[in-house]
């Protein structure tokens, strides 16, 4: 395996593992909610007058899975639609008292989460943080690239069609 290779593998599993043993707290605390519900609550949490859209190229989804997710949380209680007096076209979403608790829940156990992992962040330094950090702003801007190159429409990001 070349060092693009063994980098891209160490990441993939840093991310599964991660994933798989948060998901244990997470499934304890947040049981009833996918992982899609929880990053939509937290999003619509941190970001006012959030919509549709604003949320699909968020989360790399078509509109129509957005429009399917938000639905499910709005029968769930956790978010609510609304519309502004100056633009009746336009349909946004805030959290409910219900969704705010679940928010808040997650964002406690994302806090226990950087604990638990804050031993190996300690051992880093500025300097490592400045080549890992340069490096994924590299990667990210070209995959950017990648993505406009096959449509800027959010609709064909969907993982359907990756």
């Amino acid at each position: 395996m070349n060092k693009e290779e063994q980098l891209m593998a160490g990441f993939w599993d840093i991310f599964n593992k991660k994933i798989w043993l948060n998901s244990i707290k997470l499934k304890a605390s947040l049981n009833g909610y996918n992982p899609s519900e929880i990053h939509c609550i937290e999003y619509i949490g941190e970001n006012a007058d959030s919509n549709v859209t604003e949320l699909a190229e968020s989360f790399y989804m078509t509109k129509s899975a957005i429009s399917k997710l938000t639905k499910r949380l709005i029968k769930k209680g956790l978010i609510e639609s609304y519309q502004k007096p100056d633009n009746k076209k336009e349909i946004y979403f805030k959290l409910t008292e219900q969704g705010k608790l679940i928010n808040e829940i997650h964002k406690e156990l994302d806090k226990e989460f950087q604990e638990r992992d804050k031993a190996v962040f300690e051992q880093v330094t500025d300097e490592q943080y400045d080549i890992m950090i340069g490096f994924a702003e590299r990667y990210n801007k070209h995959l950017d690239m990648e993505i406009a190159k096959q449509g800027s429409d959010a609709d064909s990001l969907g993982p359907d069609k990756m």
